[in-house]
C-alpha cells in the first residue's frame, strides 16, 4: 500500500509541474490526477477543491524552502556572514527548482496573494525575523525589516531567473559582488 503522505507528496509536486508549464487557469484537476498517476477522485480525498491544492502547495514549497535555507543558519557565525549564506542559499534554491520561481510569480501576481498574510509561514516571514535580528543587533540598518526582506528577496529571484535564462553568466565572484553591495547599502557603517 502506497503512503498516504508520499502520495500528497507526489500530487502536489505534479501540480507545481503543470503551473510552471500551463499556469493555474491551465491546470486542471484532472491533468493533476494523470500526472501524478493517481484517480482524479483521489486528489479529492486530500484537498477539497482546486484552491485549497493552490495554497497548500504554497505551504509545502515555503516549507521546504526555509528548511532548506535555515536550517544551515548558525547564529555564532558573524551576522555577514551568515546573510551572505542565507541570500546564496535561497539563490541556489531558486535555480535549481525554476518551478518554484513561476509558482511564486503567478501565486502573488494572482487572487491567491491574499493567503500570503494568512499563511502559518511563509519566506516572508521568515526573513523579516532574520533582519529584525540583525537590526536589533545593530548590524543593520534601522529600518522597517520588511524593506531588506524586498531588497533581498527582489535581489534574489531577479539573479535566478537571469541565470535560469541564460541571460548573463553569473560564477561565484559576480553572486559575491552583487551580495557584497547589497551588503554595504544595508549594514552599519
Amino acid at each position: 500500500m502506497e503512503n498516504p503522505a508520499e502520495k500528497k507528496k507526489l500530487i502536489l509536486e505534479s501540480t507545481l509541474e503543470l503551473v510552471k508549464d500551463f499556469g493555474f487557469h491551465g491546470t486542471p484537476m484532472s491533468a493533476v490526477a494523470k500526472k501524478a498517476g493517481v484517480a482524479a477522485g483521489t486528489i479529492y480525498h486530500y484537498f477539497d477543491s482546486k484552491d485549497t491544492l493552490i495554497c497548500e502547495l504554497f505551504n509545502y514549497i515555503t516549507g521546504s524552502i526555509i528548511r532548506c535555507v535555515f536550517s544551515n543558519d548558525d547564529e555564532s557565525l558573524p551576522f555577514k556572514e551568515r546573510f551572505f549564506r542565507v541570500w546564496k542559499g535561497l539563490f541556489s534554491f531558486y535555480r535549481h527548482n525554476p518551478s518554484v520561481l513561476v509558482f511564486f510569480e503567478q501565486f502573488v501576481n494572482s487572487p491567491y496573494n491574499k493567503y500570503i498574510e494568512a499563511a502559518p509561514q511563509s519566506i516572508f516571514t521568515s526573513l523579516n525575523a532574520f533582519f529584525q535580528q540583525g537590526i536589533t543587533d545593530g548590524y543593520l540598518q534601522p529600518v522597517a525589516p520588511e524593506i531588506l526582506t524586498v531588497l533581498t528577496h527582489g535581489s534574489i529571484t531577479s539573479t535566478a531567473k537571469v541565470t535560469i535564462r541564460g541571460k548573463i553568466e553569473i560564477g561565484e565572484p559576480e553572486l559575491q559582488q552583487i551580495i557584497g553591495i547589497l551588503w554595504q547599502g544595508m549594514a552599519i557603517k
